[in-house]
């Protein structure tokens, strides 16, 4: 196996997976479609920082509408990235894949690398 750093899932390394194909560039690039949004990603850094968090609680955070909150966090979920839970008449979410979160942490590191 290589040096490079292996997920927690026991997901390989990029450089100990098969050249990419073509449907999975596509999946990849379905992926990095969604995270393209600042909405989404002032959301997931919200959940990283905090957690379990309400669509209430987001909305306030990001200084938006819950509803258009929420409509940005359904994308998310449909992609696997978050899940939610409901407890009477809130919703709550979290992030499912770990993976979201070293994607964001080294975008923005090569962003203030760039800077």
């Amino acid at each position: 196996m290589s040096d490079q750093v292996v997920s927690t899932d026991r997901r390989p390394a990029l450089a100990d997976r098969p050249l990419i194909g073509s449907m999975d560039a596509s999946r990849l690039e379905g992926l990095f479609k969604v995270l393209a949004n600042d909405t989404r990603l002032r959301l997931l850094h919200a959940l990283v920082r905090d957690g379990e968090v309400s669509v209430n609680q987001l909305a306030e955070a990001v200084e938006l509408k819950p509803q258009a909150v929420s409509n940005q966090l359904q994308r998310l979920v449909d992609k696997g990235i978050l899940a939610s839970r409901r407890d009477g008449n809130r919703i709550w979410y979290r992030i499912d894949d770990q993976c979201v979160v070293g994607l964001i942490d080294l975008a923005w590191c090569l962003t203030d690398s760039n800077a």
